[in-house]
Order: C-alpha cells, then structure tokens, then sequence
C-alpha cells in the first residue's frame, strides 16, 4: 500500500482470522507458520483426500495454496478496514508435490492501493528436505469496506439499463 494510508498493527492476527474463517480454507486444513509485513508462510499437511492418482498432492490444492499464500502476503499490507480478494492467479507447476507437507512462502512483489501483486512458491516436503514444486503470480484488489458499504446495491434492472 502507499505511505498515505496508516498501517494496520494487527495485520497477522486479522490475515490469519480472515483467512481461516473461510470455508474453503477451513476444508484444506492448513496453518500459518510466519506472518511478517508482505510476506507469509503456510503449511499444509498432506492427507490423502488432497491426492491425485499416484499419491502426489493434486494441482488444484497447490493452487489454491499459493493463492492463500500470494492473498495472504498482500493481506498484510492494508489498513484498518479494507480486505483483499484474489483478481487472478497463474500457477506453474514444476515438479511433483509430494512429502509430508507442503509449504507455500508468499510474498508481495508490487503493493498498490487499489491492486497488489504478489508470488508465492510451494515447496513439497519429505523428511526435512524442500522440494520446490510450484511458482504463481496473484493479483489481489483492495477493497475498502467503508467505501463498499456506502454504495447502493447493484440491481438487475440497473444491469440491463447498461
């Protein structure tokens, strides 16, 4: 974000509260393991519900949590009262994703006050030892929620007047 708006001081409590309160989130089971100002860790466990045909974590999921991860990193960034929601994200996948757990690094590239991009990386992990799995690009765009409140609600007669 710009230097105009006041940092948030409880950026990691609110990231990880947002984030985990999603269901989609919720269903993935991950935890945070850092949360610094523009950038995050998140670990996943394996289980095999997240599993493709040969055991390997699904490209799906590791999408997903560079998504959480990339979000999250922007996340860290607002003010009091904004929220972040993913614009686009692309996702390479670079090697099988197996091992223990994952772990998704985040980090923000471009801040900007109305969008922000970041990366994030996954890492498959296997007995200690990381194995770079995935890179992703994630646009976020910001929001300010004292803004959105005060427009008036959008209605299908105002999109056919368009």
């Amino acid at each position: 974000m710009s230097g105009r708006q006041a940092e948030n001081p409880e950026f990691a409590q609110i990231v990880q509260a947002v984030v985990l309160s999603m269901p989609a989130a919720r269903h993935l089971g991950f935890s945070f393991s850092r949360v610094n100002r523009g950038e995050v860790e998140i670990v996943q466990p394996y289980r095999t519900e997240l599993t493709e045909h040969n055991g390997n974590f699904q490209g799906g999921v590791i999408g997903s949590l560079a998504d959480f991860a990339g979000g999250s990193a922007a996340g860290t960034l607002l003010p009091v009262g904004w929220v972040n929601m993913t614009l686009d994200y692309t996702v390479k996948l670079l090697a099988p994703a197996r091992g223990e757990h994952l772990v998704a690094r985040g980090r923000v590239v471009k801040p900007g006050k109305a969008i922000t991009v970041a990366a994030a990386d996954v890492y498959g992990v296997d007995q200690g030892i990381e194995t770079l799995c995935a890179t992703a690009l994630v646009t976020m765009r910001n929001i300010d929620l004292r803004t959105e409140r005060n427009k008036p609600p959008v209605s299908a007669a105002s999109h056919r007047d368009a």
